[in-house]
């Protein structure tokens, strides 16, 4: 514990660096993902801007990147990191690792939202006169509200984790810290404290996500 105590400023530079993380991917794969979502609902057979070969095209390529491990997806795309971001270790690096993966996780899960959403309800809107983009801008994404909030939950439990994952790539964050200073050294409470620090932020991340999802499900 006293040597917990010693490092309690570079714990607190591991949890900055984990909210950063976190919080970076999930706005950037959230806003892409979604993007990647929306062309995957609406371009499915016999919806609203069916496209049989965009469709095809994207859901073979969620298919191939979602089951990825996050580690061997990280090491897999080094050559794209370089050439993007110029270098493959570091908090920069897993950033842009965690956001693609994390894109691909999200539009699954918004194109499953949108599915939800009662075609009858659709419908209604083409009789009225609506644009189709306009109805998936303004009657489906509204109606699918609360299950896409709950889903951007489940993922945010899961960026906390793959994050967690790239202290072994020198990502920094609290998986670093644990590592670094706590199993390498056998250091076991400061394992067990990374540990209760990250359920802590997951617990509080789904208690929003929660509240918000509960939120939009009553209007």
């Amino acid at each position: 514990m006293d040597e917990f105590l010693t490092n309690l400023p570079v714990y607190r530079d591991a949890i900055r660096q984990t909210f950063y993380i976190v919080l970076v991917s999930l706005a950037a794969g959230g806003v892409l993902g979604l993007g990647l979502g929306l062309v995957l609902y609406a371009t499915r057979p016999g919806n609203l801007l069916a496209n049989r070969a965009v469709f095809v095209v994207v859901n073979v390529l969620v298919n191939v990147v979602r089951p990825v491990p996050f580690v061997i997806f990280l090491t897999a795309i080094q050559p794209l990191m370089l050439h993007t971001i110029g270098t493959t270790i570091g908090t920069d690096a897993v950033t842009f690792a965690l956001s693609l993966a994390a894109a691909f996780a999200v539009s699954r899960i918004v194109e499953q939202s949108l599915l939800t959403v009662d075609p009858g309800v659709i419908e209604a809107a083409r009789a009225a006169g609506a644009r189709r983009v306009g109805i998936l801008i303004t009657v489906v994404i509204p109606e699918a509200l609360g299950p896409i909030i709950l889903g951007y939950t489940f993922i945010f439990v899961a960026v906390v984790d793959m994050s967690a994952q790239a202290g072994l790539f020198g990502g920094g964050g609290l998986g670093d810290f644990a590592i670094t200073y706590g199993s390498q050294r056998y250091n076991w409470p400061v394992v067990y404290i990374t540990v209760a620090t990250m359920i802590v932020i997951v617990q509080a991340g789904q208690f929003l996500g929660n509240w918000l999802a509960r939120r939009a499900l009553r209007r």
